[in-house]
């Protein structure tokens, strides 16, 4: 074996957080902001049939108190919890619920969104030893630092000792695909 291969390994990539990872108070600022698109904003309506003419009426939306197209708030919404999956749910079971959902500015297109989630509480499930209930509020920025979003949201999170993944599958791999420790030798 050559020396630059002598220090091959398989290393485990970021596997998100376990129930045992949460402490109340701590707060997340999830990576990359996402520009919001005319174009995610038009299929998003059109996909969910929001007939609302302020998300896809530009004549419309121009004689309304925002002079332009607002994106779609469930867009919004599904953005935000989509950024904050990396550090939140990605071990998740379940999403237990979304609640105190607000909107308190509006996005437009050309929006660059950011989040972030503040854990709120967790607690040991009653029901599933193999996992947790954690609470977050996910709070969602524009590139203005102008607060557009905010949501709790309850996702049961799997217990590190109940985790499975290894360097050579990682969560989500089949087994056997990609490079494997005999690979190494």
């Amino acid at each position: 074996m050559s020396e630059e291969t002598a220090d091959r390994r398989l290393v485990s990539g970021w596997e998100g957080r376990y129930f045992e990872d949460f402490t109340v108070g701590d707060i997340y600022k999830h990576p990359y902001g996402r520009t919001v698109t005319e174009t995610d904003n038009v299929w998003f309506t059109n996909l969910t049939m929001n007939l609302n003419p302020v998300h896809f009426n530009e004549a419309y939306a121009a004689d309304t108190e925002f002079d332009e197209r607002l994106v779609d708030g469930t867009f919004v919404i599904a953005l935000a919890v989509g950024m904050s999956v990396i550090d939140v749910s990605a071990n998740a079971t379940a999403n237990l619920g979304y609640d105190d959902i607000r909107h308190h500015e509006p996005v437009y297109h050309g929006d660059t969104i950011f989040a972030e989630s503040e854990v709120l509480s967790k607690r040991e499930s009653d029901s599933r030893e193999h996992v947790g209930i954690v609470t977050t509020e996910l709070r969602a920025y524009n590139q203005h630092d102008d607060r557009v979003l905010s949501l709790e949201r309850t996702p049961m999170v799997l217990k590190r000792e109940y985790a499975e993944p290894t360097p050579a599958q990682p969560t989500g791999w089949p087994d056997g695909v990609g490079t494997q420790p005999d690979d190494l030798d």
